[in-house]
């Protein structure tokens, strides 16, 4: 990302430019993500396309923001109901969330096994999250804190 104020690069999760001081996300002159000259008023970046209303940090995803999914509840999800899927509903990994479902449901046919082995993927995939191991959804967009 780059400033809207004086175009330098930014460090990811920046708060304020280093190069200006002017906080991420301020200024009117540049456009934040590919740093061309922009008009005070314009609404999109007439060279990428790239929304210039939508606030700071916000990720797109085809030309669509999109919201960031909390790390921390995805983390709770896996460790409290991952054998359930849920954390992998939540991150949008449906394939995966389907497949632990049904392992942590019909899988108790088999003696049991496959709700403990179900249980055990949902604890670790939660660990994996909180360490950030697992740090983006099913978008590639990364998860927030």
């Amino acid at each position: 990302m780059f400033c809207r104020n004086c175009s330098a690069a930014l460090l990811p999760n920046a708060n304020v430019c280093t190069q200006c001081g002017v906080p991420a996300g301020q200024g009117k002159h540049f456009c934040p993500n590919c740093d061309a000259p922009t008009d005070e008023l314009a609404a999109v970046c007439i060279k990428c396309g790239y929304s210039l209303n939508q606030p700071y940090n916000t990720y797109t995803v085809n030309g669509v923001p999109v919201q960031k999914k909390s790390k921390l509840a995805a983390g709770l999800l896996g460790i409290l109901l991952g054998a359930l899927g849920i954390h992998n509903f939540y991150l949008g990994y449906t394939n995966r969330a389907v497949a632990q479902l049904l392992l942590g449901t019909v899988g108790s046919l088999a003696c049991g096994v496959g709700p403990m082995v179900s249980a055990v993927w949902g604890l670790v995939e939660g660990i994996q999250i909180l360490t950030g191991t697992i740090n983006m959804d099913a978008n590639g967009v990364p998860l927030g804190d």
